[in-house]
């Protein structure tokens, strides 16, 4: 069932969004060559303590994984597309690396993912990057009131398909709000004017995962969490939590 939130629910929201935020952020500041995946960790939890907010992706396990997942971030890095677990692998020059990250605060949630590179970056990843972040910003956009849900799987799948890119078939975006992951689903492909129609006070977590090999195969490591490329070529993750209102998108994990 869809829940369509009230305006003090979306207010909510945008605060446990900033908790997510700054968390992403205190992760990128700590990320550099020799710090290890755990560190990030370490400091995306230390925001979410601070803010008296609770992680919901420790000890989630969906019906997939064989365990709970022992981390508040998932860092995904090189060929990982997403759901890395943060382990004492020491990041390495030339590294690009996704960040995902969730908080919930009084009862509302935020979701969010960044994507960027350690020390000298590669241009491919750079562009990567840059069609990632294109793809998301399109889905945004598309997030207005009286459309469809397929409007902006259709907008996010167009541009990964205009940069030559692969995406996940299976994983996508979703709603959220009360809990991380709600209906709708929301794909990272799709013809516009289908799916759910958009109403003020839908939220959403839009997230592109673009694959440069172009390929939309993958495969899963034996943690039963992380998935990597089947091509073994670079992925990229961004998100963004994103309510549908009257005025346009709003954007609910910002700093």
């Amino acid at each position: 069932m869809v829940e369509i939130k009230t305006d003090a629910a979306l207010d909510a929201m945008r605060e446990a969004g900033r908790v997510v935020a700054r968390a992403l952020a205190a992760a990128r500041d700590a990320a550099a060559v020799g710090v290890s995946l755990r560190e990030l960790d370490e400091a995306a939890r230390a925001v979410l303590d601070e803010a008296g907010a609770r992680s919901p992706f420790l000890g989630y396990r969906p019906s997939f994984a064989p365990v709970p997942f022992p981390a508040v971030v998932c860092t995904s890095v090189n060929d990982a597309v997403v759901h890395g677990i943060p382990t004492a692998y020491r990041l390495e020059d030339g590294d690009l690396v996704s960040v995902d990250c969730g908080a919930e605060l009084d009862g509302w949630t935020g979701d969010a993912a960044i994507t960027f590179t350690v020390g000298t970056p590669r241009p491919a990843d750079l562009e990567l990057i840059d069609a990632t972040q294109r793809a998301l910003d399109a889905g945004i956009a598309a997030a207005r009131a009286g459309g469809r849900t397929g409007d902006i799987s259709h907008a996010v799948g167009s541009v990964a398909h205009a940069a030559g890119c692969g995406m996940p078939a299976d994983f996508g975006g979703h709603g959220i709000g009360r809990r991380m992951h709600e209906d709708p689903h929301l794909p990272n492909r799709g013809r516009p004017g289908r799916g759910y129609r958009l109403r003020h006070g839908l939220t959403l977590a839009i997230e592109p995962m673009l694959m440069a090999g172009g390929r939309d195969a993958y495969r899963v490591d034996p943690d039963g969490w992380t998935l990597r490329t089947a091509d073994g070529s670079r992925a990229a993750h961004i998100e963004h939590t994103v309510a549908v209102t009257d005025e346009g998108p709003r954007i609910l994990t910002l700093l």
